[in-house]
This record gives C-alpha cells, structure tokens and sequence, in this order.
C-alpha cells in the first residue's frame, strides 16, 4: 500500500492502461450516448479516465470506432453482481456433473446412488 503525502494509505493502481483501441471505442460509446460512469465500468477504469477522452486530453488524434464494433450498451454488473453470477455457475457446474456421473452410472449397470 502506498502512502499520499498526507500519510494515509492509498490502494495500489489497478494497472489498466487504456490502449488506442479502447479510446476508439470510448469515444465511439460516447457518441452512442453511454454514461461515462458505464463506459468507465466496462473498462474497469477510473471515471476520470473515461473523462480525458471525452475532453480530449488524452488520444485526441483516435477516430470513434463504427457502431457495429462497440460492445453492448451500458449499465453493466457490478463486481458483486458478476461474483454472484459466477457462483450460479458453479452451482449449475455441479450440478451437471453430478447429473452426469448419475447417467453415466445407470448406463453401467450400477445402482443409483443419491447424490447431495
């Protein structure tokens, strides 16, 4: 953890530089309409990131890209909606495999077992 000059922590930079490419589609997001905030969120970067391009402090020279190449228009999962959705999917993994291992199973001739 780093340290501002008023002596208080400061989590570490997330390392997300965004490339020429994502300026193009930043800008052509922000000609579609898309909330800086959602268009932040899909890069998982800083608002103020999102913000420099809009302005043109940062990759003025970048064309929009077309419409067709943007992704889909915002507001996109929070990181506690994905973790969420990610744990679905497990459950739903599982659940087919044990499915799976049941067929698989019966197939084989052996008894059914329960599975929890």
């Amino acid at each position: 953890m780093k340290y501002h000059h008023s002596k208080r922590p400061r989590a570490e930079s997330s390392g997300v530089k965004l490339t020429e490419a994502d300026a193009a589609l930043v800008k052509g997001m922000l000609l579609r309409g898309d909330r800086q905030h959602d268009i932040a969120a899909w890069f998982g970067v800083n608002g103020g990131r999102i913000a420099e391009i809009a302005t043109g402090h940062n990759f003025h020279w970048v064309v929009a890209a077309d419409p067709c190449d943007l992704p889909p228009e915002g507001p996109y999962p929070s990181g506690r909606m994905a973790v969420e959705a990610q744990r679905a999917l497990d459950q739903a993994l599982n659940a087919l495999a044990v499915a799976e291992a049941s067929l698989t199973s019966l197939r084989h001739g052996a008894p059914h077992q329960k599975h929890r």
